[in-house]
């Protein structure tokens, strides 16, 4: 058609003709009739060319498309594929041209979905399997404007009825088949809105169905091969599972997106996923190690959301009724046997840092996260672990403490944040004691916020305390261990204490802006002065150097700022910034006054 030619469709609108005597139909029929003819009479170019033209007039843009003019086209291509004398090679040659534009012009109307994927399903039901699968996979990747969704749930069904006749070599279709599945459904996701939401879970629904066509495969399959397979499938309900939970965030689909993640789960469970496989993860560790051969390490990525979904699965089982029900007893036996193992335990807390760290899932989802988290941590196997060799590394523990740390940032409401407090804490007093101050340490050290800073340090006085209380007990049991050796901890907490009233960048502290964080940093200073002033088993945590270096470098010089500050307070007046800041003051200059005290007392022996 030439570029200053009206087309057809916009021809066949502005003269008011019927659909049946469109001009745009009429050229189809030739185009049609054209194909035909050239199979009949062996002409291969003309052929081709037939096909091409049938593709371009099924492909109107989206203004010149007409509810009524596109039903009849696609009406009048099933017409001639369903007719008896058609010949068996054009079939073969639409097949390759059609699915497309087929596709495109049932996503637009309603009317018109049922009968494009008729069309598709007549593809798929006479021509080769394997073709359908590569024209449909390429299909897939075509960027679609209008009710892209739409136009991808036609075509999984038509991969979903595909699959179910492949006949042998299935797990090397199926790993052609889902990357381009589970890529082209997170690039469509990313495009939803909260209008949308609800295309989406027509998105995944037709998602399921290629999940329960890959059921249907499993089936026929014995041993290893049937393991390998169950393990794809597995995974790909998990990735669908995370895929689903994002969109979740609509408040409006979130019961609708809890069907959908049950049916998912009901494959799970075929595949031999259990719920303490899933609260621990090591169900997608033995599922992705059943398939790390080197040449599948590109196929494994397309289940980079793997582990957020075997900890989604647990989530939505407590928060759905549905899921709870189909869960039954197993879901509260796996959580029991996870609360009376230390170890599988950790696993369990681990698993929980992929859900609470992303940006992807529901505040919804978050809490119902900190809740299980709450149920399963608890005081008892503080000390049983802690020289157990399989007990997490500390980069995992600093991983799920930084998660449960944004969640008290960023949460909307007050009882999240104090719900994501109680858990930090809870977690934190699970840690063993050899490696509680180094994972304190590591997240005042890498602390963004003064406020969050504050409150680690107040945990970290907490820990003084408890270990002080710890060493006196031992102490008054047996008189022996009293060695006068400054405890393991007390460099730690002195460098924490050092960071605030002594900046790396130097100078001291700006008040105006750290002043929680000065607080708090006092007060452990003046435990640790009270508590080295006791006795003996103590007496070495602040040497002669050390007390001078805290006295002249870090209290003195922040005495200064205090004294500066509160002068300028009261000659600047009463207004509510100043005041508010008098109110900061106060309790800094009442801390500091009772840490200078501390440490004079303490030079006067030196």
């Amino acid at each position: 058609m030439a570029r200053d030619e009206p087309s057809a469709a916009a021809v066949d609108v502005a003269d008011g003709d019927s659909p049946s005597s469109s001009p745009t139909l009429t050229r189809l029929r030739e185009a049609l009739a054209a194909l035909s003819k050239a199979f009949e009479s062996g002409d291969t170019a003309s052929s081709d060319a037939a096909a091409a033209l049938v593709a371009e007039i099924l492909s109107p843009s989206d203004a010149d498309a007409s509810a009524a003019l596109s039903e009849q086209m696609l009406r009048e291509v099933h017409a001639f594929l369903s007719r008896p004398s058609s010949n068996q090679m054009a079939i073969d040659a639409l097949s390759l041209e059609l699915p497309k534009p087929v596709a495109k012009l049932g996503a637009r109307m309603g009317n018109c979905r049922d009968i494009a994927r008729t069309i598709i399903e007549f593809f798929v039901s006479n021509c080769s399997p394997r073709d359908m699968l590569c024209i449909l996979c390429e299909a897939l990747d075509t960027p679609v404007a209008l009710n892209g969704s739409a136009y991808l749930v036609i075509l999984l069904d038509g991969l979903a009825s595909t699959l179910i006749l492949i006949q042998r070599r299935h797990i090397e279709q199926v790993k052609v088949v889902l990357p381009a599945i589970l890529r082209v459904m997170h690039a469509n996701l990313s495009e939803c809105d909260g209008e949308h939401g609800m295309s989406a879970v027509d998105l995944f629904s037709a998602a399921l169905r290629i999940g329960n066509a890959i059921q249907e495969m499993c089936k026929t399959m014995v041993n290893h091969r049937k393991e390998e397979l169950c393990s794809i499938l597995g995974l790909y309900a998990l990735q669908n599972i995370a895929l689903v939970s994002s969109e979740s965030k609509h408040q409006n689909i979130q019961s609708t997106c809890g069907s959908v993640v049950l049916q998912y789960s009901k494959l799970l469970m075929f595949c031999g996923f259990t719920y303490l496989g899933l609260l621990t993860g090591n169900d997608v560790t033995s599922a992705t190690t059943k398939l790390s051969k080197e040449e599948d390490d590109n196929f494994l990525d397309c289940f980079s959301f793997a582990m957020d979904g075997a900890s989604l699965v647990v989530v939505w089982t407590s928060m759905h009724d549905d899921m709870s029900k189909y869960a039954g007893a197993e879901f509260e036996s796996a959580l029991k046997e996870v609360q009376d193992n230390c170890i599988r335990k950790w696993e369990a807390i681990n698993m929980f840092r992929y859900v609470l760290s992303s940006v992807n899932y529901s505040w919804a989802i978050k809490s119902h996260s900190l809740d299980l988290l709450l149920t399963l941590v608890d005081d008892k196997c503080s000390e049983e672990t802690n020289d157990h060799v399989d007990f997490p590394c500390s980069t995992q523990i600093f991983a799920i403490l930084k998660a449960i740390e944004r969640v008290m940032i960023a949460a909307p409401d007050t009882l999240m944040r104090k719900k994501a407090f109680s858990a930090l804490k809870r977690v934190i007093s699970v840690v063993p004691s050899t490696q509680r101050f180094d994972i304190l340490q590591a997240l005042i050290e890498n602390s963004m916020f003064p406020s969050l800073t504050a409150i680690l340090l107040d945990l970290v006085k907490n820990e003084v305390l408890r270990e002080s209380r710890r060493a006196d007990q031992v102490n008054g049991s047996d008189r022996s261990q009293d060695s006068g050796e400054s405890p393991p901890w007390a460099s730690q907490v002195l460098e924490l204490v050092e960071l605030i009233l002594r900046p790396p960048e130097g100078g001291p502290p700006c008040l105006r802006d750290h002043s929680e964080e000065v607080l708090s940093a006092l007060n452990l200073l003046r435990l640790i002065l009270i508590i080295d002033s006791r006795g003996s088993r103590s007496a070495k945590m602040l040497r002669d150097e050390k007390i001078r270096a805290v006295y002249s470098e870090w209290l003195l010089p922040l005495r200064s700022v205090v004294t500066g500050n509160q002068s300028e307070l009261e000659k600047d007046g009463g207004d509510d910034d100043e005041n508010q800041m008098a109110c900061l003051l106060n309790p800094v200059q009442l801390v500091l006054h009772r840490c200078i005290e501390l440490v004079e007392e303490k030079m006067k022996g030196l």
